[in-house]
């Protein structure tokens, strides 16, 4: 039976984007990683910025974003335009051939409208569909998909989507053909058990830890559905999830957090 090649699938977020010096860094580093590779970002933090300047409210409830058609305008506009060009021209600074996509792009993520049920989350898509083939395609030609947070329905609507979720979907999905490590880069070391102590970090969670760490409290608010799109990929058959900072990209050997079932 053939070996499957490795792919990272690697996810960064409003802290690391927000900072030019450590972006630059991530970029530098995730540029050097041998192997075809998937960088997702994210961008909520800019996004709220320029709603602000232009005078448009930005709702959260439980720290996740209702999109008002106003809001899909700006999220659009930052994330597909601004950070994502950013981030692509930044690895092409590092010799990183990269491609920057929304997933209408190429039709590789498709999106259906969240359904109302106690909350109204406007125009925010759950992801239905990834093309493992596209994607594939492009990794052959030596390409580095750069993906945002927005989606598509294939009616011309386009959505706000978590891009937590999405890497979870785009690292299942490739999983069939690669042995797929997914990554989430944060600003913090790992899954801390105490959230005082930035050195706190749990190095191991598995399905019975989580369970244990929910009940206890020790794991709320944004990390409750980071860490379900953690373990929902690797019921899809993902080799490896971590929970990291940057520096993990370049040393795996740092502390940080594994997942496992």
């Amino acid at each position: 039976m053939k070996t499957k090649d490795k792919l990272l699938v690697a996810k960064i977020g409003g802290n690391i984007i927000e900072n030019k010096e450590a972006l630059d860094s991530f970029l530098r580093d995730f540029s050097k990683v041998k192997g075809p590779k998937i960088l997702i970002h994210g961008g909520g933090k800019s996004a709220t910025k320029l709603a602000s300047k232009l005078g448009v409210k930005t709702e959260m409830i439980d720290g996740r974003r209702i999109t008002s058609a106003e809001n899909l305008d700006i999220v659009v506009m930052t994330y597909a335009g601004l950070l994502n060009k950013t981030i692509v021209s930044g690895l092409q600074k590092y010799n990183c051939n990269a491609l920057g996509l929304t997933g209408a792009d190429a039709n590789v993520i498709v999106a259906n409208k969240r359904p109302v049920q106690f909350i109204d989350y406007g125009y925010v898509g759950d992801v239905t569909t990834v093309n493992k083939d596209t994607l594939k395609g492009f990794i052959d030609l030596g390409i580095t998909p750069v993906f945002c947070a927005v989606t598509h329905d294939t009616n011309g609507q386009l959505f706000n989507t978590n891009a937590d979720t999405i890497a979870s979907e785009i690292a299942s999905a490739m999983s069939t053909d690669y042995e797929v490590a997914l990554f989430y880069c944060f600003e913090l070391k790992g899954v801390l058990e105490n959230i005082e102590d930035k050195d706190s970090v749990i190095e191991h969670i598995d399905l019975e830890k989580y369970s244990e760490l929910r009940d206890q409290d020790i794991i709320a608010d944004g990390m409750l559905p980071k860490l379900k799109n953690c373990f929902d990929a690797l019921h899809k058959n993902v080799n490896k999830v971590h929970i990291a900072n940057a520096d993990f990209i370049k040393d795996n050997s740092i502390k940080h957090t594994t997942l496992s079932l």
